[in-house]
């Protein structure tokens, strides 16, 4: 584990055997010990053998806390509970239903990742209703011995909300400020489908920025510091990424052309910036072709209504 403050670390979950897509963190008091982001069912023998190389028993685990209930973050709390029933579930209101009942959700990822389901996300159980707790932004909560304040911070999922302990400075952002996987890499928003919204997204991070942290613990990957060079870092690449499917979406093509010249763009800048492993290690953190289909989505949703609201 490694330690971002007293009492406060994160583990690499090692997804799909290479580092540095999936942080779940670490908080821990004598009041018990807390998860954020627990990460999938496919990597949770990591997670528990990280947390035993501390000394943490899964039966010494008091709450766990989501930013939000995709599969790369929330997929292994039904399993947790199941083998600690003592466990709280803190989730978005909107997100709730789909722990207790997960049919939709994994309906919806089967669409994305289709025969690639098991070897990705691994068993996803249903939490039972009474080990969860509904936050929806504006709320106050302790989990792990830590008091966290609750933004709700929507744009990439509408469930999507983050926490701030100003203890420290620390702010668990889950997915809203992006994928940065090293120092000098570049700062890129996961847009699947079906919830991205940029508008909405702005002022998630404006929510973000009200609370001055000093520190975010990015879910793909790790601590990111200073915040606001970072998230004005992300409004660059986000708009970046939202020029090219519009340019993408002019082409006289088929979508499945679109979406591969979107991806071959994507590609070819960070190439210019890292490696070939680190490029390829961003698709793993946030694949490019379903970046297109959720951008894609939102800018013709938003041509479609200006069309609607001009009748």
């Amino acid at each position: 584990m490694e330690t971002l403050a007293a009492g406060i670390s994160y583990i690499d979950l090692g997804f799909q055997d290479t580092p540095r897509i999936i942080a779940a963190a670490v908080l821990q008091s004598p009041a018990g010990v807390a998860i954020v982001d627990p990460g999938p069912a496919s990597t949770l023998p990591t997670l528990l053998g990280a947390l035993g190389r501390s000394g943490i028993g899964i039966d010494d685990l008091t709450a766990i806390v989501l930013t939000h209930i995709h599969l790369d973050h929330a997929g292994a709390t039904g399993t947790l509970v199941r083998r600690n029933p003592r466990l709280r579930v803190y989730v978005h209101e909107r997100g709730a239903p789909h722990l207790v009942d997960p049919t939709k959700l994994l309906a919806s990822a089967g669409r994305l990742y289709g025969a690639e389901m098991e070897r990705l996300w691994g068993e996803v159980r249903p939490v039972p209703a009474g080990a969860l707790a509904i936050v929806a932004g504006g709320d106050r909560i302790e989990a792990g011995g830590r008091p966290l304040h609750v933004a709700y911070t929507p744009g990439h999922a509408s469930h999507h909300v983050s926490y701030f302990n100003p203890e420290t400075g620390l702010a668990f952002v889950g997915d809203t400020a992006g994928i940065k996987r090293t120092a000098r890499g570049l700062v890129l928003a996961p847009t699947p489908p079906p919830d991205i919204d940029l508008e909405i997204w702005e002022t998630s991070l404006a929510r973000i920025e009200a609370w001055r942290p000093e520190t975010m613990l990015l879910t793909h990957f790790g601590p990111a510091a200073p915040c606001a060079a970072h998230l004005n870092e992300l409004r660059v690449h986000m708009a970046l990424a939202a020029d090219l499917v519009r340019a993408s979406l002019a082409r006289d093509e088929t979508d499945e052309a679109r979406e591969r010249w979107f991806t071959e763009q994507v590609r070819l800048q960070l190439r210019r910036r890292m490696d070939e492993a680190d490029a390829h290690a961003y698709e793993v953190a946030g694949r490019f072709d379903l970046n297109w289909r959720g951008l894609a989505r939102y800018l013709r949703k938003k041509t479609d209504s200006r069309i609607v609201d001009s009748r």
